[in-house]
Formats: C-alpha cells, sequence, structure tokens
C-alpha cells in the first residue's frame, strides 16, 4: 500500500485547508484510516481516525474544527481543517490500516500564521 498526501500549506489563523491521502495497492475493505500531526519538538498524535463502518474519532483539541471523510470509489481519506489556529501548525501524516499492517504517507506540512 502507497499512500500520497496533499493540501498543506500556509494559511492564516482562521483559515482553512483540506488534507487529501490516495491510497493505492492492495486495499481492503476493513481497515483504518486517519490523519496524524507532529509539531517540531514534539511527538506524532492522532488527529482523526475513520474506521469502517462510519465511525470517527478525534482528538479534543480539533474536535468541532476538524472533520475526516473518505471516498471510498476513489480511495481517498479527507481531512477537511477550518478554524485552523497557530497550534495547528505541524507535519501532517496520513496512516492506513488493515491486516496488522500500517502505511504512512509522506506527510504534508501546515504552518499556520497568527
Amino acid at each position: 500500500v502507497q499512500l500520497q498526501a496533499s493540501g498543506g500549506g500556509l494559511v492564516q489563523a482562521g483559515g482553512s485547508l483540506r488534507l487529501s491521502c490516495v491510497a493505492s495497492g492492495r486495499i481492503f475493505s476493513i481497515n483504518v484510516m486517519g490523519w496524524y500531526r507532529q509539531a517540531p519538538g514534539k511527538q506524532r498524535e492522532s488527529v482523526a481516525l475513520l474506521i469502517r463502518g462510519g465511525s470517527t474519532n478525534y482528538a479534543d483539541s480539533v474536535k468541532g474544527r476538524f472533520t475526516i471523510s473518505r471516498d471510498i470509489a476513489k480511495n481517498t481519506v479527507y481531512l477537511q481543517m477550518n478554524s485552523l489556529k497557530p497550534e495547528d501548525t505541524a507535519v501532517y501524516y496520513c496512516k492506513h490500516s488493515q491486516l496488522g499492517m500500517d502505511y504512512w504517507g509522506q506527510g504534508t506540512q501546515v504552518t499556520v500564521s497568527s
């Protein structure tokens, strides 16, 4: 499985961005896709998860501002980020988990200026 993330950039506080992550290869229906982020000097943290069946899980810091979704036909997962804050600045990674294996995308930089 290969993952290609895109959509990062520089945005002012209060703005919006949408990240995309396209998965290719042998994709099975039973999987978990999610977005993680890592800010400088900090550990990578979970931001949003999308579980088969449509269940979602969000970090408390992004609840109400970020929305994870997917297009199954396109094997793509999205992260809509609204009301961005400077503390959202980080490299964002998508992850695909299936059959006990985790696959990571290359990361996309999100920078929110105050």
